[in-house]
């Protein structure tokens, strides 16, 4: 039952920390430091990844209606600008898809500790601080989805790349590089989460593949929790989320994220 409870708790902190740009790596190994389940780590790094399954399912549910080409509630235009929100979408997880399948091992062996989780969650709040500086007197030149071209598009799936190390946030890394490529916060984040559909789905298959279909009858359980929890608590934080934004900027993650990355290079020197 300890394992289920981890599963838990493992869950909420997925379901809080996969939306807001803070970094859910960061703070999943901030967790298991402290939280550790008798599994295998083999089993632990599958977790890690599939249990973003249920955070996604957050974001269909919620935007279901606008994700849907097929709608009976949609005009014909309607349909036709939804079709072209995913090609939109498929065309930005692209390189994300490539640099993940070609390097996935790579990054988890070599990129996966503490040093550089602390460091990317360090830097990238320091760039949300400037960068919400700079634009604080400028007016986004793209405020609705529909009129977010390919090119940025892309350019924004370029930015999920940066993703692929652990600590920066994939939902950081993306909204950054909407802001600093004239999109409203709205838009950043809500593009964001439509990123997050293919390529957590895609990571989530690859490393199910990899680890195999054998589980014990604890190791389901533990991954149904896991992802019912996360998603639960994502529906929250992601309302959480589009309705912050609509009066403040993303600076108070940046400080968080200062803070926190300061927190765990001198919990890891001191203790670790």
């Amino acid at each position: 039952m300890a394992d289920i409870l981890i599963a838990v708790i493992l869950g909420v902190v997925e379901g809080i920390t996969e939306w807001l740009p803070i970094s859910s790596t960061g703070h999943m190994i901030l967790v298991e430091e402290f939280l550790h389940m008798s599994q295998s780590e083999e089993f632990m790094e599958m977790f890690r990844v599939v249990i973003q399954l249920g955070a996604i399912l957050a974001v269909v549910v919620l935007y279901f209606h606008k994700l849907n080409p097929f709608s009976r509630r949609k005009t014909a235009k309607q349909k036709r600008l939804t079709i072209n929100l995913w090609m939109k979408i498929i065309v930005s997880c692209i390189p994300a898809g490539v640099i993940g399948i070609l390097f996935d091992d790579l990054l988890d062996k070599y990129l996966y500790n503490y040093v550089v989780v602390a460091l990317m969650l360090i830097i990238y709040g320091i760039f949300f601080i400037l960068i919400e500086k700079r634009n604080a007197h400028t007016r986004p030149r793209i405020t609705k989805l529909s009129e977010l071209p390919y090119s940025t598009g892309l350019y924004i799936g370029l930015f999920q790349v940066l993703a692929l190390v652990p600590g920066t946030s994939r939902s950081g890394a993306t909204i950054l590089g909407g802001l600093l490529l004239g999109t409203s916060r709205a838009v950043a984040a809500e593009f964001t989460f439509y990123l997050a559909i293919p390529v957590m789905f895609g990571a989530s298959a690859l490393k199910l593949f990899k680890f195999g279909f054998g589980y014990t009858g604890m190791e389901v359980a533990i991954l149904l929790v896991g992802c019912l929890v996360a998603f639960f608590v994502s529906v929250f934080a992601i309302k959480f989320l589009m309705s912050y934004i609509k009066k403040h900027d993303f600076k108070p993650f940046g400080y968080y994220r200062i803070v926190l990355g300061v927190l765990v290079l001198l919990y890891f020197i001191v203790w670790g």
